[in-house]
């Protein structure tokens, strides 16, 4: 029997509700059997040492000096040992011990990987179609301190609403500390029934990582957030006014892939007809509304196009490939995914019938663009079918792969890894912009406030009066370069690519290569 073999035999029998150990710490030949907790347990000896070259008569092969072998043993030693001496009875279940233990096993590898009990199983194989009670929120843990942090805020849903913005932490649900709380348990907290309230605490930082902080920041909705600080049962809320707590009420979700379509107005494009559309997120229906938003803006002259992914979290991997093969001849790859495993590597490529947007493209990211933005993002950069301008993107770049372990019970393991079209990382690397355009937290919230006049007062509209989306002027600038060297070489279709000002390679074109390493 092989050593894996051997281990699964050895957790199958914890799982079974039992361990039998000799006292030198090898597997007990006789069948396992129920703990016998009605009996007083008797003192622990420590175990006898067992010769190094002594050979377990199991018919695994494998020998105590085999350390996968060794740890399990010992595993199951302590799980015994908690069965039999653990002062509090009732906490001593096989089960939950084991279950205890597993959570924890996964949790510590990663915040994407995590043991699923069967109400985290049965959640997890759920199909919601599209449609969910909630609030509006996409998160994401951090890798380094497990935080929760707000990645995106849907329009029209509940947190929007309510002023929660991309990259808050959410501290409390419910009164609940999320700084111990599964990430799948802290989803399981916000979803629930229609109607029903939530409580969240938040923490927003003044500054985004690595940025001095902004003295600057005068916005009503920031000094609203301030003064809930202060009124906060939270001891820290008192020495922290950046902590605000809010009340929402869960209503079904229904989002909007493909939001503000337009050709962009002359104070900001001038002359030429520059397309502008932002995705939301990739969902089932999001290549759907791309066509018809791109169809349409073609028919109203678009010579070239932004499209704007800015605090995208991600969504289908389907669905950002649909997106990304409309820049590209079909056929392209568009990502791939490597893992340890023969069976993890695989090539996602475009399936369109043809490259439906040939116009001069610039993408804006930013921090909060994650997984499928990036996807979509290292693949036109790769192709040099477009320029991407803002930020280096979130970089959540894993594959997570739902194995069923039978009996309603699974596990979420990060199996892969996407890699663009030229083998690059996406995973806590991110894409950076060929175009650099930096900008503060405080911008980023005015940005999104900007964009939501409904939810503004006549005193902020009056004060976003002059506001400026730098991030988009910028890529404006350079599509209109790009637009004046093509009108002075027409019919020159072999001319070089113009390099964006201040960039040594040129990251547009209409032609796409095939990406080399």
């Amino acid at each position: 029997m092989p050593l894996r073999r051997t281990l699964l035999v050895a957790l199958g029998t914890v799982l079974a509700g039992g361990i039998g150990l000799a006292q030198t710490g090898a597997p007990a030949p006789a069948a396992p059997q129920a703990p016998q907790s009605a009996q007083p347990a008797a003192p622990v000896s420590p175990p006898a040492p067992a010769p190094a070259t002594a050979v377990v008569d199991d018919g695994s092969g494998a020998t105590p000096s085999d350390e996968a072998y060794q740890a399990t043993l010992l595993f199951t030693k302590v799980i015994k040992l908690i069965g039999e001496d653990y002062v509090n009875e009732a906490k001593t279940g096989y089960k939950d011990l084991v279950f205890a233990a597993l959570k924890g096993m996964l949790s510590s590898l990663d915040p994407h990987s995590q043991f699923l009990d069967e109400d985290a199983f049965a959640e997890m194989q759920k199909d919601t179609k599209g449609e969910f009670a909630g609030l509006g929120l996409s998160l994401s843990p951090r890798a380094n301190t497990n935080e929760l942090v707000v990645v995106s805020s849907y329009e029209d849903t509940p947190s929007f609403r309510a002023g929660i913005m991309p990259g808050d932490r959410i501290l409390k649900i419910n009164d609940l500390s999320t700084e111990r709380m599964p990430y799948a348990a802290a989803l399981k907290a916000l979803k629930g029934k229609r109607g029903e309230k939530v409580r969240l605490t938040l923490y927003r930082p003044s500054t985004k990582d690595g940025e001095k902080a902004d003295t600057k920041i005068d916005s009503k909705t920031d000094a609203k957030a301030d003064q809930k600080a202060d009124q906060k049962a939270d001891p820290k809320a008192d020495s922290n006014p950046n902590i605000y707590e809010v009340e929402l009420t869960r209503e079904i979700i229904r989002i909007s892939s493909v939001r503000a379509a337009k050709l962009l107005p002359p104070e900001i494009a001038g002359e030429e007809k520059i397309g502008y559309l932002r995705i939301e997120q990739f969902g089932e229906n999001t290549a759907s509304e791309f066509d018809k938003a791109v169809a349409t803006l073609k028919k109203g002259g678009m010579r070239a196009l932004v499209v704007d992914l800015r605090n995208n979290p991600g969504g289908l991997i389907d669905s950002a490939v649909e997106i990304a093969g409309a820049f590209v001849p079909p056929g392209q790859v568009i990502v791939s995914t490597q893992g340890r495993r023969a069976d993890s590597k695989r090539e996602y490529r475009s399936h369109r019938t043809q490259q439906s947007v040939t116009v001069p493209v610039a993408l804006l990211i930013n921090g909060y663009s994650a997984s499928g933005s990036e996807i979509v993002a290292g693949a036109l950069q790769d192709y040099h079918a477009a320029v991407l301008v803002g930020e280096r993107t979130f970089g959540k770049g894993s594959v997570q792969s739902v194995i069923n372990l039978g009996n309603g019970v699974g596990v979420r393991l990060t199996t892969a890894k996407y890699y663009t079209p030229n083998l690059r990382v996406i995973h806590e690397k991110g894409v950076d912009p060929d175009i650099p355009a930096p900008v503060t937290a405080a911008e980023e919230r005015n940005l999104i406030r900007f964009r939501t006049p409904v939810l503004l007062t006549p005193e902020e509209k009056m004060a976003f009066k002059d506001f400026h989306d730098t991030q988009l002027e910028r890529s404006v600038d350079v599509l209109r370069a790009r637009l004046l060297r093509d009108d002075r070489q027409k019919g020159d279709k072999a001319a070089p690519p113009v390099a964006a000002p201040g960039q040594a390679t040129p990251p547009v074109a209409t032609s796409v290569p095939t990406p080399t390493p």
